[in-house]
Order: structure tokens, then sequence, then C-alpha cells
């Protein structure tokens, strides 16, 4: 999990991850959380654009920290989200879309933690609402890396 760089994210992910050890609380994650950012990008588009490309900028700042691999990656997802939001959802069904997704994901993630057995890692500290997505891109990563019909990545 730590192939995202740095030992700053090493230990971060890892204490991310003692609240999530449940693989049906990780498989929820790994649907959950992107649907969350997703959401969440879409409901700063629909407030106001400029504001959205700050909160980008912003979050790409702060994965920085974790090292260069990490903010580009991350980059990538919320302009990727960006884009897709800008170009694929009708500006009238923006926010009911998001509103809707939002309220899914953090659903599906209470779920999670239901299972799990513990609380949400965010309750501990508020960093860990940046860190979940970045936890995901290392799991998935993980697992695409292990899949046998890939071949090694």
């Amino acid at each position: 999990m730590t192939s995202l760089s740095s030992d700053k994210l090493a230990a971060t992910l890892a204490a991310y991850g003692r609240h999530h050890q449940n693989p049906r609380n990780r498989l929820i994650h790994c649907i959950c959380v992107p649907a969350i950012v997703f959401s969440v990008t879409g409901l700063l588009v629909a407030i106001n654009f400029g504001v959205t490309l700050i909160v980008i900028a912003a979050a790409i700042v702060y994965y920085n920290q974790f090292g260069r691999r990490a903010a580009l990656q991350m980059g990538a997802v919320l302009i990727l989200m960006l884009v897709v939001w800008l170009t694929l959802m009708p500006s009238h069904h923006l926010l009911l879309v998001a509103l809707a997704m939002f309220i899914l994901g953090w659903t599906g993630q209470a779920v999670g933690h239901i299972q799990e057995g513990s609380k949400p890692s965010f309750f501990e500290d508020i960093q860990y609402l940046l860190i979940g997505p970045l936890f995901v891109l290392a799991e998935l990563k993980e697992r695409l890396a292990h899949n046998p019909h890939l071949g090694p990545l």
C-alpha cells in the first residue's frame, strides 16, 4: 500500500487502515469514498465554479505533503471528476444528483463502519476525510497489482 510514496503517507495510510480491517468495509470504502468525493466536486460546481477550482487546488497542495506522486494522482482524479460533471451532467440536475450521491455515499460508509465495529477515522482526526481517497487509490492499486489476469503493473 506504500506505492504512492513517502514515509509520511505510508504511516498515515497505516493509521487510517487500522479503522478499516473488515474486508466488506474496505470494499464499501472503495465504492463510497469515490462517490463522496465525486459528489462533493459536483456540489462545489453547483455552488460556484471558481470556488471549485480553489478547493481542488488547495486539495492538491494538501496532498503534496505526501509526495508529488500523491498530489499528481489525486489532482488527476479531482480534475477528471470535474470534467465529468461539466460535460455529462445537465446543470439543472447537477445539484440534485450530487446531493443524492453524497447521502448515499455517507450512508454506505456508516453501514461499513457498523460492520467494522469501529467509528470512522475522521472522528479521531479530521484530516482523514482527505486521506480516504488516498487509501482507496492505494487499495485499488494493490488489488490491480495482484490480479493475475492483468499481469504485473
